[in-house]
């Protein structure tokens, strides 16, 4: 089955809507970005969820292994995705995410890093996620081979096609699923994790 994220979680709705529609796991940004939340804000969020836990999951980008195994400590992280320049071996206490970048239609080198590892497009001047697609095609060797999540661009409207089409190890999701930035629209993250239910059954 395809795990999915719903990323950029910024308050305890947006969680509990997420977790209720069956998300796996949910992103947490302490990075600079404009999904940021702070370690207060995001135990808020946790403390907030219940019973129904999916994985939490923090995005950092180029900071310390200290700074990361702290922040994974106080809001109970059970993962963190690496958006930066890190290099393989980075040890924060946490199993590690590394978000890698498809660049002029070329799927980028994972070796060194653990299974999963995150594809996403490059830009220029975005070091996070982009919300943009990339070329899908130029990893369906690389998703073959190892656990992979995709990220950008996605939306409820075409997830179901790269799920049938390549079979990744997971989806990810943020601006895809918001009304506006930092607001979850509730139909948009019901449809998309129906998406991907669908696209799984089917392909069975």
């Amino acid at each position: 089955m395809t795990l999915v994220k719903i990323c950029g979680i910024c308050d305890a709705g947006a969680a509990r809507l997420a977790a209720d529609a069956g998300a796996d796991m949910l992103g947490l940004q302490f990075c600079v970005s404009p999904r940021r939340v702070t370690v207060e804000e995001a135990r808020s969020i946790v403390a907030g969820l219940g019973s129904r836990r999916p994985r939490l999951v923090g995005v950092f980008i180029d900071q310390s292994e200290d700074e990361v195994r702290e922040i994974a400590g106080l809001v109970g992280l059970d993962a963190v995705q690496l958006h930066g320049s890190e290099r393989p071996g980075f040890d924060c206490g946490r199993p590690v995410i590394k978000s890698l970048k498809v660049r002029d239609g070329a799927a980028p080198d994972p070796s060194g890093w653990p299974d999963p590892v995150l594809l996403d497009s490059w830009s220029a001047n975005q070091r996070g996620g982009t919300g943009r697609t990339w070329d899908w095609e130029a990893a369906r060797e690389l998703m073959v081979g190892r656990q992979v999540i995709v990220a950008g661009g996605l939306t409820p409207a075409n997830v179901a096609g790269i799920v049938s089409a390549y079979r990744p190890y997971g989806v990810d999701v943020s601006s895809g699923v918001e009304a506006s930035v930092r607001v979850k629209d509730p139909n948009l993250v019901r449809a998309f994790v129906q998406a991907v239910k669908v696209a799984d059954e089917a392909g069975r």
